[in-house]
């Protein structure tokens, strides 16, 4: 997984692991830097940075997607990754946040068609990760295709 804030950096190291034929995963930063990552070749996940600090729009929430990087990720099949640990580490009012964020990245990914795949650990809670993105607002097969 690439973690840096610089891209140029971010794309070195993309092209690194692309010679050892392993699937290049970018952690999200701020919009510039989502948009610039998205244009890597190759690229199989971006990550949604839960620990960012940024502040919500009036009219929605900034949940590190927008149409137009969703539209990006549709076109280059590009997954977009949700870490589900850190959303269950917050406590409960940055947990209600990020909940909500969630489901708007989730409208965003279902509206464009994008694939949605959950970051996690073990797989012993598959079947409530899926209630969870079903009553978050995603279809079913969009919430087995997460899961997996």
């Amino acid at each position: 997984m690439i973690k840096t804030t610089n891209i140029n950096e971010a794309r070195n190291q993309a092209d690194k692991l692309r010679r050892e034929n392993k699937s290049i995963i970018i952690l999200s930063q701020d919009d510039e830097f989502n948009r610039k990552a998205l244009e890597i070749k190759n690229l199989d996940t971006l990550i949604i940075n839960e620990n960012l600090n940024q502040k919500d729009y009036s009219k929605q929430r900034n949940s590190g997607l927008n149409e137009v990087l969703v539209k990006i990720c549709a076109k280059n099949n590009i997954s977009i990754g949700i870490q589900i640990e850190e959303i269950i580490k917050k406590p409960s009012k940055e947990k209600a946040i990020a909940l909500s964020r969630l489901m708007q990245n989730i409208m965003l990914c279902k509206k464009s068609k994008t694939k949605l795949i959950f970051i996690k650990k073990d797989n012993k809670y598959d079947r409530e990760l899926q209630s969870l993105l079903i009553s978050l607002g995603a279809d079913t097969k969009q919430a087995e295709i997460a899961v997996q």
